[in-house]
């Protein structure tokens, strides 16, 4: 359902920004990646680290978000309404709202894609039924997944809950690890620098043997990792050799971008390219890594901006409605699984390292509709499939594993699965133990 809001606009930063600790690898943006310098310090990993927030004013008569405090220039910077971008807006010239467009002839060769999927892009996937089908990966509880925030991830939240893995958007050697959990770490690429790096990154590797490491956290975000395509290949190539050489049984996921739109498409595309241009071969990825949010993309707006590197200026100019809608959000998987199959790599699984509803309930966000949408989310990507697009492996499901943004955040506490301070768990929370030890 629609809602009306006396605001139209929402400046809203996804995923965690990272912490440099030690010595560090230098990344030069839009070139490339420097060589391994220093000894870093062998102090713990950096802190979990949390979302941007910068708001407008909340609708009229309601109270400020919790934690939102003005200040001059940082996050929470009261917004007027003449800077506000319209309600509704046309994509920019030369940006369509349709799937984006199968390679060119010149890409093809490139990056070796596949035939071209049957499906029309309005076409979808059908669903699994409610009963376990013979081929699978992971059992439900081994998919649903949650990104820590605030909380450090300890047995009694893993029992209460009953996720089967996890994310700090960073890397801690100590990080919980047990049969009913798994962790995965994030090496981050945030300011130009790795993190971390040297021996603290290579003791860590020897710490966690046998783990998915995710490369980047939202690589496309200028909050966030922002890394040129070009900048970001080379540095995925140069870790992706080192953690291999040290661990020949982990696996490495790309960074997930944002969202899975035809802007940040393109932007993967020029990741692929620059790999392929400066070693001579495809970029080897033993698990394709997505985020799934639903946020304008717009030049100087509110949502996720414009990749760095790329001259749009805008893409898809959703608005705060959009924000929870079920349709746009299968969409953009279904579009994501195309661009993989068209690109050779529908073999891989596909994980949903981050999303969840980011917006305040005084935008039109109360915690009974997020609560709909996150069950609705988990039941659309533990049955969506099909044989054409989903992993063969996993019975043509077109996800493998999810994760929920997220346990506590302050300042983004929508998405709260416990409570600050007890550590009870919300409504949500309630809600997230209930689906992850039911029968499916």
């Amino acid at each position: 359902m629609r809602r009306t809001v006396t605001i139209t606009a929402l400046l809203l930063l996804t995923g965690g920004l990272g912490l440099v600790v030690g010595g560090i690898l230098v990344l030069q943006q839009g070139t490339g990646l420097a060589a391994l310098s220093g000894t870093p310090s062998a102090t713990a990993s950096p802190p979990p680290t949390l979302t941007e927030q910068i708001l407008p004013p909340p609708p009229t008569a309601t109270p400020a978000p919790a934690g939102l405090q003005p200040s001059e220039g940082g996050a929470g910077t009261p917004v007027s309404a003449s800077t506000l971008p319209p309600a509704v807006a046309p994509p920019s010239p030369g940006e369509s709202t349709a799937p984006p467009a199968q390679p060119s002839a010149a890409s093809a060769s490139v990056l070796s894609p596949t035939a071209s999927p049957s499906l029309s892009p309005t076409s979808s996937p059908t669903a699994l039924p409610n009963t376990p089908t013979p081929l699978a990966l992971y059992s439900l509880r081994e998919r649903v997944g949650v990104g820590s925030g605030l909380r450090r991830v300890t047995p009694e939240l893993v029992s209460l809950l009953g996720f089967g893995w996890y994310l700090d958007w960073t890397v801690r050697s100590e990080g919980l690890r047990a049969a009913e959990v798994s962790y995965m770490p994030m090496i981050r690429l945030r300011n130009g620098q790795i993190t971390p790096s040297g021996d603290a990154l290579l003791a860590a590797v020897d710490a966690l043997p046998g783990a998915l490491w995710l490369i980047g956290n939202e690589p496309d975000v200028k909050w966030q990792d922002d890394v040129t395509p070009e900048a970001y290949a080379q540095a995925y190539h140069d870790l992706y050799a080192l953690l291999k050489a040290r661990d020949p049984t982990c696996q490495v996921a790309i960074a997930g971008v944002s969202q899975p739109t035809p802007l940040r498409l393109r932007y993967l595309d020029r990741v692929l390219q620059a790999y392929h241009q400066r070693y001579g071969h495809e970029m080897p990825v033993d698990v394709w890594n997505v985020h799934n949010f639903v946020l304008r993309e717009e030049r100087g707006s509110w949502g996720v901006d414009i990749p760095p590197g790329m001259d749009d200026a805008a893409g898809r100019l959703y608005d705060i409605d959009d924000h929870d809608d079920l349709a746009l959000f299968r969409q953009q998987l279904v579009d994501f699984r195309r661009w993989l199959k068209e690109r050779g790599q529908q073999d891989k699984q596909l994980i949903v390292t981050e999303y969840g509803i980011l917006m305040p309930g005084e935008y039109g966000f109360p915690p009974e509709a997020v609560r709909q949408f996150m069950l609705d989310t988990f039941e659309l990507m533990r049955t969506l499939a099909d044989p054409d697009l989903g992993q063969p492996a996993d019975g043509g499901r077109l996800v493998q594993r999810w994760c929920w943004f997220s346990l506590q955040d302050e300042r983004y506490p929508t998405g709260d699965l416990v409570q600050p301070g007890s550590g009870q768990r919300t409504l949500l929370g309630d809600a997230f133990a209930g689906y992850t030890t039911s029968e499916r």
